[in-house]
């Protein structure tokens, strides 16, 4: 296959390492952006920004400048760019007659240039700007470093279109990486968009050092959160017990190498928001798309509180102590309703 990955931060870079060292012996470009890191990357066979001292394969191409050269031929075009970003890169990709999965895990969020794309998940943004393409996501829980690194995952290729599903396990599925195919796109989204607000909030539990007891309580009610809003938007309920839900809830709420767990332990640790995201050097999409979610939520009459709380803490409104007071003093509740 010739598989094209636009965006070479370190999950776009993991997954082209890992499909240009796949048995099938796929023909895989990676594609950056700014033309330094490019040259860098050239240079050094590996990522030194995003993923230092992990050789690239020999079969690796890194390019840059107009992706548009690099398209025809294309089996399998994946965008790994981060939310904010899809919109302009599907509408650079219009025309696309390659499949074409998206990476990012959120709602978009609104703004004055564009108020139409108020809370809406990928395949909103994909259905509005460019409709034609034959597209989907590639999700489920994954770090990149160990993804690149080769160690044991599970994927979920999720689409409407066989075609989009069928081209992700044919480039990604081998002795190290299992993909798992899925037609519910929107529950996969709303897994993937979700789980990192939720990280946020058991990063605060974990840096307040508030026990196992309370990180439990806060993963097993978050994933009723997740999955209300996403039955409420079309999903299936099942999809939320499935890697791209409690998988990758789970994995991004303890693992150590999860950058929202991370911003919710710093803020615990006093730091502002502002220190925390700086001091990552890589982009927690849960803090960007926390307050669409909870906006989502609101329009659709969604009770969220976990999510609602991270907002408040993100937004300055609270302090990390009163997040946790704002949750355990609700009155109680029936656990299914």
């Amino acid at each position: 296959m010739k598989i094209i990955v636009l965006g070479a931060g370190a999950w776009g870079t993991a997954l082209a390492m890992s499909a240009a060292q796949h048995p099938a012996g796929h023909a895989v470009t990676l594609w950056a952006r700014d033309a330094a890191q490019a040259l860098a990357m050239r240079t050094a066979r590996q990522n030194p920004r995003y993923l230092p001292g992990l050789a690239f394969p020999p079969s690796l191409t890194v390019a840059d400048g107009d992706f548009a050269a690099l398209l025809p031929g294309a089996d399998l075009v994946i965008v790994a760019t981060p939310m904010a970003a899809l919109r302009s890169m599907l509408k650079a990709l219009r025309g696309c007659t390659a499949p074409v999965a998206w990476l990012c895990k959120g709602f978009e969020a609104a703004s004055a240039e564009k108020p139409e794309s108020f809370g809406l998940l990928a395949h909103e943004v994909q259905a509005q700007v460019a409709p034609e393409l034959i597209a989907g996501v590639f999700s489920g829980p994954s770090f990149a470093q160990e993804v690149a690194l080769g160690q044991p995952t599970a994927l979920v290729a999720a689409s409407p279109h066989a075609k989009v599903r069928d081209a992700l396990v044919r480039a990604f599925h081998s002795p190290s990486v299992r993909v798992y195919a899925n037609e519910d796109i929107v529950g996969v989204e709303v897994g993937g968009a979700v789980k990192n607000v939720l990280a946020i909030a058991t990063g605060l539990c974990d840096g307040l050092a508030l026990g196992l007891n309370a990180r439990a309580a806060l993963i097993t009610r978050g994933l009723a959160e997740m999955t209300r809003l996403g039955v409420a938007l079309g999903a299936r309920p099942d999809t939320f017990m499935g890697l791209s839900g409690l998988g990758d809830l789970v994995l991004t709420a303890t693992g150590d190498l999860s950058r929202n767990r991370r911003v919710g332990m710093l803020l615990a640790q006093g730091q502002s928001l502002q220190q925390a995201v700086q001091s990552l050097g890589h982009v927690a999409e849960g803090v960007y798309s926390a307050r669409t979610v909870a906006q989502r939520a609101a329009l659709l009459d969604v009770e969220m509180p976990i999510t609602r709380a991270a907002v408040a803490l993100l937004d300055g409104q609270i302090k990390p102590e009163a997040a946790v007071a704002l949750l355990m003093g609700r009155g109680p509740a029936q656990e299914w309703t």
